[in-house]
C-alpha cells in the first residue's frame, strides 16, 4: 500500500465483518463502495425506494466529503434496485441530487441484497483533480472516519 492511498470509514455494520472500507482515495479518483440507507444499524427509509436513495447517497456524500470534495466533484453514480417498479423514485432521487452535475450513471436491477429489507444500493466516483503545485491533496489519515 503506497500513502497516495487513503480510506474512510462509516461505521457500517459490514465493514469490519467484510473487511471494507466505505470510500478509498487513490490518486485522482474517490471512489464509494456500496452503500445502503443503514446508519448505525438502522435502516432508514424502510419500504421507500426514494427515501433510502436519498439517504445512501448522503452517506456517500458525506464520505467524499472526508476527502474535502462535494457533489460537483462526483463523475460516476451507480444504483442497484431490487424491483423493476422502484425504478422512478430511485430516478427521482438521483435527479434531485445530481441534475446541475450530471454525471454518468448506471442502473442495474439484481436479485437481492444482505438485508431483504434493503431495496437500493448506491456507489459513486469522484474526481478530485491534481493537487496544486506544491501541495498534497488533503485526505483523512488511514483508517478515518467521517459522519
Amino acid at each position: 500500500m503506497t500513502q497516495d492511498v487513503r480510506r474512510v470509514q462509516s461505521g457500517s455494520p459490514w465493514e469490519d465483518s467484510i473487511g471494507f472500507a466505505r470510500a478509498v482515495a487513490a490518486g485522482d479518483r474517490v471512489l464509494v463502495g456500496g452503500t445502503t440507507s443503514f446508519k448505525d444499524s438502522v435502516l432508514y427509509g424502510e419500504g421507500d425506494p426514494y427515501e433510502q436513495t436519498k439517504v445512501a447517497f448522503g452517506t456517500a456524500l458525506d464520505a467524499i466529503a472526508g476527502f474535502g470534495l462535494g457533489i460537483d466533484s462526483v463523475i460516476r453514480t451507480r444504483m442497484y434496485l431490487t424491483h423493476l417498479r422502484d425504478v422512478d423514485e430511485a430516478g427521482r432521487a438521483h435527479r434531485e441530487l445530481f441534475d446541475a452535475v450530471r454525471p454518468v450513471s448506471t442502473l442495474v436491477v439484481v436479485s437481492g441484497f444482505v438485508d431483504p429489507r434493503i431495496l437500493v444500493e448506491v456507489e459513486l466516483e469522484a474526481y478530485r483533480g491534481p493537487a496544486p503545485a506544491g501541495q498534497e491533496q488533503s485526505a483523512p489519515a488511514e483508517g478515518g472516519t467521517t459522519a
